[in-house]
């Protein structure tokens, strides 16, 4: 597991009305601090890759389909430094997954259009995004997202 990645299974709470899942909550080890929250999109096969923050911590859920959700651990000085991870998360796999500040991520939907919800730890800057960016199909990730022609992909 890349250094500072946690994983954190999810569990549904059903009663006769349906169900509540509790996606992270402040007195959860996994917990750093709140700067917002965002629900995004992907249409089926389309990747949201690659990218990462300087300052902000990712903490991603699928609430809605599937995603394939890749880390990339580029860190100089880290003692994971090249590693990958893979998850499929949402559906019958609930996890939340925390992702460090400078570690690359990206996510793939799978089979259907998936909603992802993130609790990053720091408010979205617009004038200034702490956010850098890769296409997908980077020499610089050694990752194949296996990327379907006619679909807009990044």
């Amino acid at each position: 597991m890349i250094d500072g990645v946690i994983v954190k299974n999810l569990r549904a709470i059903p009663d006769e009305r349906g169900w509540l899942m509790e996606i992270l909550r402040s007195d959860w080890d996994v917990f750093e601090k709140f700067g917002q929250v965002y629900i995004t999109a992907a249409y089926q096969d389309v990747v949201k890759a690659w990218h990462m923050h300087k300052k902000q911590t990712d903490h991603l859920a699928c609430i809605k389909g599937r995603v394939k959700l890749v880390l990339y651990d580029d860190r100089d000085g880290s003692k994971t430094r090249g590693e990958i991870n893979e998850f499929t998360i949402g559906g019958e796999n609930p996890l939340l997954v925390k992702v460090p500040p400078e570690v690359w991520h990206g996510f793939k939907a799978i089979g259907e259009t998936a909603i992802v919800v993130n609790v990053p730890t720091e408010l979205y800057n617009y004038e200034n995004p702490d956010e850098r960016r890769l296409p997908p199909d980077t020499g610089k990730i050694p990752y194949d997202w296996k990327l379907k022609p006619g679909l807009k992909h990044g």
